[in-house]
């Protein structure tokens, strides 16, 4: 490919803007992904955090004593956040998965903006009922997919709707760590619902699906396990647990794999996992009918471009490879990026960053996978009306 072409790619600065107004925000779950927020939140000088709310007594008062927030309203839940705060621009909602759904019907119920942390939900039937409500609320909902953000990421969707690629029929995706099993409320089905599959199998799959088009998920055969997780010699131990305790309260899935069929005659063969004996499971690859693109895996999976990614194509009759390069990101950074385009979006009365519509998809690939897993052989996924 040619320089001319690869300028193509080239991303556009982004506009420097002045804000006249600050934001109200409020922060539902102060966990450890809240952090991540609040830091955003912290940069942007039109933002107010003015309200926190955590089931745990003491947490969200902890919580903004450590990153210097003062002025905090504080609450014991959601529920009591909502019907307190009239004023919220919108909210931030980092609890368990298992509550994802409830927090983010509640706050749109009550009229304020909404940036949900990944997964969306744990099941289909959760997402389809928070888009019925999005809906009818009229208010905004982003899921926090911060690679989005990538300008790395968003080449990938550049070169495939630049027809480099042509007709895509064939996708290989997942990605995966040798040992990084998380702690704390990921590992058990009461908090999290889901494993691997949700905290960076999501990303994996939105990674592609974002590029092609998002393609409605027509069947699926899935498998999860979680040999990893329930053995104690590839356990940890953390400040509150032993090895052994996780392993016996670890009953989520720390590895999956599933082979999809997408709208468009697309073939999507996927697998991610928390641990296992591999640094990688394999790259990213999309064939098209016209060229394919390697995407480079990372040796822990995060939502990242691992390494120059390679355009094989043929230029006059002849197989050529074309390696593209990595774009540096500079600031600011990603979930920067995340939290500003949602607080955008806001302001300006402008679509979802990450939209649910899009989500939906992926989350039912989810809910397939897991269905798929627990029955043994092929399902249809049926996506409810909305």
């Amino acid at each position: 490919m040619s320089d001319t072409v690869l300028s193509n790619y080239t991303p556009m600065a982004r506009d420097e803007r002045t804000y006249d107004r600050k934001l109200k925000i409020g922060i539902i779950g102060t966990g450890w992904i809240a952090e991540a927020h609040i830091e955003s939140y912290l940069h942007m000088p039109d933002v107010e955090v003015v309200a926190m709310a955590d089931l745990i007594p003491g947490k969200a008062e902890k919580f903004a004593k450590q990153y210097g927030v003062e002025g905090v309203r504080f609450y014991p839940d959601h529920k009591a956040l909502l019907a307190a705060e009239k004023e919220l621009d919108g909210v931030s909602i980092c609890t368990y998965n298992t509550t994802h759904a409830e927090c983010a019907i509640a706050a749109l119920e009550a009229g304020v903006n909404v940036l949900l942390e990944k997964p969306m939900t744990v099941t289909l039937e959760e997402a389809a009922e928070l888009v019925r409500v999005e809906k009818a609320s009229g208010k905004l909902l982003s899921i926090g997919f911060q690679p989005r953000m990538d300008v790395n990421m968003q080449m990938i969707k550049k070169i495939v709707e630049s027809g480099e690629l042509g007709e895509i029929y064939y996708i290989q995706t997942g990605g995966g760590r040798r040992r990084g099993i998380p702690n704390s409320t990921f590992i058990e089905k009461k908090t999290a619902g889901i494993g691997a599959l949700g905290d960076i199998g999501c990303y994996s799959l939105d990674m592609v699906l974002n590029a092609i088009g998002y393609p409605k998920p027509l069947t699926i055969t899935g498998y999860t396990s979680n040999f990893f997780g329930t053995n104690p010699a590839t356990q940890y131990s953390d400040m509150y647990h032993t090895a052994e305790e996780n392993a016996k309260r670890f009953n989520v899935d720390d590895f999956a794999a599933a082979f999809i069929r997408l709208e468009g005659g697309i073939i999507l063969d996927f697998r991610i996992a928390w641990a296992m004996h591999l640094d990688t499971p394999g790259d990213t690859v999309i064939l098209g009918k016209k060229g394919a693109l390697r995407i480079p895996s990372t040796e822990c999976w995060n939502g990242t471009v691992g390494g120059p990614m390679k355009l094989y194509h043929d230029v006059a009759g002849e197989q050529v490879v074309t390696e593209i390069p990595i774009i540096p990101m500079g600031e600011p950074g990603l979930f920067d990026r995340k939290i500003r385009s949602f607080l955008d979006a806001i302001l300006n009365h402008t679509p979802a960053p990450v939209p649910t519509s899009q989500i939906l998809y992926n989350q039912a690939i989810i809910d397939g996978i897991c269905k798929s897993a627990e029955v043994g052989h092929e399902i249809e996924i049926q996506i409810p009306e909305i």
